[in-house]
């Protein structure tokens, strides 16, 4: 059956048509189900039960609920979400899993989501990686983990996967969230987060032409050689090309620009990588975001080696974690020199839901 969340409120309409009801009954679809946010036809009460029936039989709303929940001393909530993947090479679908953390604070609730299952960029520091590549969420499935949420105030797209090498799916749910007949978000409330991707349709270039939402580019160390030994995305697109793209657009309104940057020490956390990084990112009013590395990484990833898919990432052996010290004085180096930066706060550990941790757990 195909689904209905995801569509446009012009794509509803349509559908309402060719159903053989009148035109309107597409717009009552559109906000049963994102201003409602209702889970079954059975919800519609305005819509006659002769036209829900007819819906029925071709059409399923399409939200689904998470099978599994861990809770953080910290308050943190992390979700295992059931999903359908289809097949690139045919139309059979199978259920794969996908995770998704829920971040509550004083003045805001934040959503990390997945815009895939696993990941195929193979960073070696990232344990996501590991998961190896079982496909694009579509549309539909990126909106379920949004709408099982009700009091959220942000998103971040910075859970599995690379959200620019399925930049079609999350173009149209970043549509639908923002659009006035979805769920009428500011744009200003979503950060999607990329290693960057240049070739790939052209990805990033499509989400800075078509949204305002914020950049969050995942940069980790400033000299490309060093990169590329721990992001092979370096390899194919450096982030010197990148940063060409991004200086083309505007920064200093609406939108914000900021460079992810995990701390390991002895490696990029000295005065010399923080003058490289000043270097890379003169002139961009940006903001950039040190990441406490966490060790949990480690301890895992060599656990989990002997039994990783071929096509996963193999996590480099040896990431010491920053301390506390040298990533202050990094923090300060780069804020003294006009770039502010700050040390982002850790979440989650323990349950495996901080950056890069996200393996599934919640399955086993």
């Amino acid at each position: 059956m195909e689904v209905l969340l995801g569509k446009t409120l012009t794509e509803l309409q349509t559908i309402a048509i060719e159903a053989g009801l009148p035109r309107f009954v597409g717009k009552q679809l559109c906000e049963w189900i994102y201003r409602h946010r209702a889970c079954s036809f059975d919800e519609m009460t305005n819509i006659s039960l002769k036209s829900r029936q007819a819906l029925q039989e071709k059409y399923r709303i399409g939200r689904i609920a998470p099978t599994a929940e861990a809770v953080s001393t910290d308050g943190t909530r992390k979700y295992l979400f059931p999903i359908e993947i289809s097949s690139q090479k045919s139309e059979v679908r199978s259920q794969q899993f996908i995770e998704c953390v829920w971040l509550p604070e004083e003045d805001r609730t934040t959503l990390c989501v997945s815009t895939q299952a696993g990941c195929k960029m193979g960073c070696k520091f990232c344990m996501t990686g590991t998961l190896g590549f079982h496909g694009n969420l579509t549309a539909d499935a990126i909106l379920a983990q949004v709408l099982h949420f009700p009091d959220l105030t942000n998103l971040v797209l910075m859970g599995e996967g690379e959200p620019m090498d399925n930049v079609d799916n999350v173009l149209r749910a970043i549509n639908v969230l923002t659009s006035e007949w979805g769920l009428g978000w500011s744009p200003k409330r979503i950060t999607v987060s990329t290693v960057g991707i240049l070739q790939k349709q052209p990805a990033l270039q499509r989400f800075l032409d078509e949204t305002d939402c914020h950049l969050a580019i995942s940069l980790h160390n400033a000299f490309p050689a060093e990169r590329a030994a721990i992001m092979p995305a370096e390899r194919l697109t450096p982030v010197t090309e990148v940063l060409d793209l991004v200086r083309q657009y505007d920064w200093t309104h609406q939108r914000r620009l900021s460079f992810e940057y995990i701390c390991w020490g002895g490696m990029n956390d000295d005065t010399a990588h923080a003058k490289q990084l000043l270097r890379l990112v003169q002139g961009l009013p940006c903001r950039v975001n040190l990441i406490r590395f966490h060790e949990t990484n480690q301890q895992q990833s060599n656990q989990q080696r002997s039994d990783q898919p071929s096509n996963s990432a193999a996590l480099h052996p040896t990431f010491p974690p920053s301390d506390e010290q040298r990533m202050i004085a990094f923090r300060d180096y780069l804020s003294a020199h006009g770039v502010t930066s700050t040390i982002r706060r850790s979440r989650g550990e323990d349950i495996l839901a901080a950056c890069g941790m996200l393996v599934n757990a919640l399955q086993k």
